[in-house]
């Protein structure tokens, strides 16, 4: 636990944590990205935060990670959020993991 003089660099710290509420991001990048079109724009919560941090794999695909690191989130998905047709119990859910710079709180 880092002390009350401890300046923590971005990405040593998770920005969310569990129960905090988040919508995945609606981008369309060119080339490499990793998180599939029908998350995009969905609404769940955070349930794991996954140590440690890790690179961006978009970026580091590509060369231009530099060594940066964040974290990634496993997030809960209701089946209903992601087909409002479906039929079975709202209890339902998927489970996924997302990297940090895709989620925004919500």
């Amino acid at each position: 636990m880092p002390t009350p003089q401890t300046v923590l660099a971005q990405g040593e710290a998770p920005i969310f944590g569990i129960g905090d509420r988040v919508r995945v991001a609606v981008r369309f990048p060119i080339g490499h990205f990793r998180v599939p079109n029908y998350i995009r724009g969905k609404r769940g919560a955070i349930v794991a935060v996954i140590e440690p941090a890790a690179v961006n794999n978009e970026e580091e695909g590509y060369g231009r990670n530099a060594g940066s690191e964040r974290h990634y989130y496993r997030i809960s998905l209701p089946m209903t959020e992601l087909w409002p047709a479906y039929p079975k119990s709202s209890k339902d859910s998927l489970l996924i993991e997302v990297f940090e710079t895709w989620l925004e709180r919500i």
